[in-house]
């Protein structure tokens, strides 16, 4: 049983990163979130579960050190790594793996972080502090526990007059003063006996007072704070009967008061229970950049264990008279994912009747969720995406059906703006090789007919029969041309140019690339597809009729040192395969230049032409190689001369490559590149 534990954490931490779904933290286990804003960012000081070593109980929580995390969009969170663990701090028992829920406060400019754990010697908890200079720390442990906190989950609450308080979890839910320092209470220890204690068992010195006013039954994971003149204290609460040995799931509630030790008026719950049935929860609330946010944990990520649990975070609201509209967990999350992010769609925002989630693999719920599409007109929402930046683009998504169907991905709404169509082929019956994808997950492709602006939302729409969606993501393009501008253009550091106009391509039919011998390519390239071909210099935007074709002239630069006409074509949504296409550039010399070569490399055969006299012809099957071809001798003329190229192609990816060499192979650069 330890082994296969032991596997799943492993999988856990390698399978799933940081997102802007719940949960926010997935390279790990972390419970019991803290958040707080230092530094115009947000520090989240969580405990961290682990699956518990041999030796220990297997079946209850195991902490046994702290992270701290940071985000400046709640969606991409640092792990600033361990800044305190059990076995390096003086009074804390070792190998206890008792740290439970922590809290961190900045005063006066230091950072002090206050935790529990098992003392050494002694019973229950204690709370200690350490202090920084920086929320990630380094952190120095103080070398005893703060006297009179008997307890666990300390919270500070530093008031708008620099004083301080703090409250945890020990006979019921305490609070006290603390001193300027920080790591002393402010007021005397009383000597108490911890309920429920063994006849004999020795009396503690307990300081603070217990809060007043909050609802009968097991409370813990006190946070406090305070908005609007009004101080709030927040605990898990449960409100099941338990006198019957029932074990009922926590709740996340609240109580007001104009006091920061209360006493408090009760008012009602945050959160309500999870519905699977997790034991606990934990939590804290914090403002930032003007919302207010829920940080709370749920085991989503370890569905058979919930004391191995995630934090999420979710948006809370309050009422005009300060009391706090209850929150809905929502698998959405908050923050804003980038549309070039892999997406988790089944961590939706909402969805139509019938629409379900479940684990990709029940074996693995590391490996995340798919959401279920049942039938035609279903549909699920995924709110704040980001496609700043997209230009270009084209999808990609992982999804399975039973049957060939169709999906759409949509703006904002089920009747909302097609940003792409998705056609499933999961069975196909149609040539040599029969293919069947039932039942299994495919990545597929697709272009976008539309790109919205900055964010909004995202829908996918069933358009046929069943499908599941595991992950969507949006991807730009590379860009492999450019606009060429109206100023004049020159050689790469190796000479190839890249400025040309390039005509759409012509149909021209071909099943191998073996027909391309010297005969076929000169019946080919010398028949005249347009009028004016060998003599005409086109224009930006021109257009030519080629029989039932109406093609395009278009002036470019390329990206890259080799022309990909491949690309050119299918950017454009043309005829990318059997096609011929016809390429022509400026070339200015200010001096003639003799006994040069053309220097070529091709994608399938092509053939060139320098001032209207054949230059070079590539014949047969070829791979598109730098200077695969040489020409003869030439002579660029002093101003102005004009080259030519035609490359054809069947069912390959056409490109090429030009430059010229001088007599000692070298690439000449002196030179000047128009379009027309």
């Amino acid at each position: 049983m330890q082994m296969r534990k032991t596997i799943f954490t492993t999988l856990l931490l390698t399978a799933i990163g940081a997102t802007a779904q719940n949960p926010v933290i997935r390279h790990l286990y972390t419970a019991d979130p803290t958040a707080r804003v230092f530094e115009g960012r947000v520090y989240l000081y969580p405990s961290h579960d682990i699956q518990p070593p041999e030796g220990q109980r297997q079946d209850w929580f195991c902490m046994e050190d702290y992270h701290v995390f940071s985000s400046e969009n709640l969606t991409d969170w640092k792990d600033h790594g361990v800044i305190i663990t059990q076995n390096e701090v003086p009074w804390v028992q070792p190998d206890s793996y008792s740290m439970w829920a922590p809290d961190c406060v900045c005063k006066d400019g230091k950072y002090y972080f206050y935790f529990p754990a098992a003392p050494k010697g002694g019973r229950g908890f204690g709370v200690g502090v350490a202090t920084a200079d920086h929320p990630e720390g380094p952190f120095t442990c103080e070398a005893t526990l703060i006297k009179g906190v008997s307890g666990i989950d300390p919270c500070v609450l530093v008031d708008d007059d620099g004083s301080a308080y703090i409250y945890w979890s020990g006979m019921g839910l305490r609070g006290a003063k603390l001193k300027g320092n920080m790591k002393e209470l402010d007021g005397e220890l009383t000597t108490m006996k911890m309920p429920g204690a063994p006849e004999g068992a020795p009396a503690m010195m307990v300081g603070g007072q217990a809060m007043e006013g909050l609802p009968d039954g097991f409370k813990e994971g006190p946070y406090a704070f305070k908005r609007d003149g009004w101080y709030y204290l927040t605990f898990p609460w449960v409100r099941g009967d338990t006198s019957n040995g029932a074990n009922p799931t926590e709740t996340l509630a609240y109580a007001m008061s104009k006091s920061p030790l209360g006493p408090w008026d009760f008012k009602g719950i945050i959160m309500a229970e999870h519905e699977n049935g997790c034991w606990t929860n934990h939590h804290s609330i914090t403002e930032y950049k003007g919302q207010w946010y829920l940080f709370y944990h749920h085991n989503d990520l370890s569905p058979q264990d919930d004391k191995r649990r995630s934090v999420c975070i979710d948006k809370i609201a309050f009422n005009a008279d300060g009391t706090i509209q209850e929150v809905k967990p929502t698998l959405r999350g908050v923050g804003i994912n980038k549309a070039t992010e892999k997406i988790e769609i089944d961590r939706l925002s909402t969805a139509s009747v019938g629409v379900s989630t479940e684990y990709v693999d029940k074996e693995n719920p590391s490996l995340g969720s798919c959401v279920n599409l049942p039938q035609k007109g279903s549909w699920m929402q995924y709110n704040d995406v980001d496609f700043s930046g997209m230009n270009n683009a084209y999808l990609i998504v992982s999804a399975k059906a039973d049957a060939n169907t169709e999906f759409c991905v949509r703006e904002k709404s089920a009747k909302g703006k097609i940003l792409a169509r998705v056609k499933m082929v999961v069975v196909n019956e149609q040539g040599r090789f029969r293919r069947d994808m039932s039942g299994q997950w495919m990545t597929l492709t697709a272009p976008l007919t539309y790109i919205p602006r900055g964010v909004t939302d995202v829908v996918l729409t069933c358009e046929d029969k069943a499908v599941s969606i595991d992950w969507v993501q949006f991807k730009n393009r590379e860009t492999y041309f450019t606009p060429a501008t109206a100023s004049p253009s020159t050689p790469d550091e190796q000479g190839f140019i890249r400025r040309w106009m390039l005509l759409e391509p012509i149909e021209k039919p071909n099943p191998s690339n073996v027909v391309f011998v010297d005969s076929y390519l000169r019946d080919a390239f010398s028949k005249e597809y347009f009028k004016g071909q060998f003599t005409t210099l086109p224009k930006d935007g021109q257009k030519v009729k080629v029989e039932k074709q109406t093609l395009t002239w278009h002036a470019v630069e390329s990206n890259r040192y080799n022309v990909k006409l491949f690309r050119f074509a299918d950017q454009l949504d043309k005829q990318v395969y059997g096609v011929l296409f016809w390429a022509v550039t400026v070339i200015d010399c200010e001096e003639e230049m003799q006994d040069v070569r053309l220097a070529v490399g091709s994608n399938s055969a092509s053939m060139w032409w320098l001032n209207g006299e054949e230059a070079l012809l590539l014949s047969g099957d070829r791979r598109m190689v730098e200077d695969d071809g040489m020409s003869p001798r030439l002579t660029l003329k002093k101003g102005r001369n004009i080259l030519r190229g035609a490359i054809i192609n069947g069912p390959g990816m056409s490109d090429f490559c030009v430059r010229f060499l001088n007599e000692k192979g070298q690439p000449i650069k002196n030179l000047t590149i128009n379009h027309q």
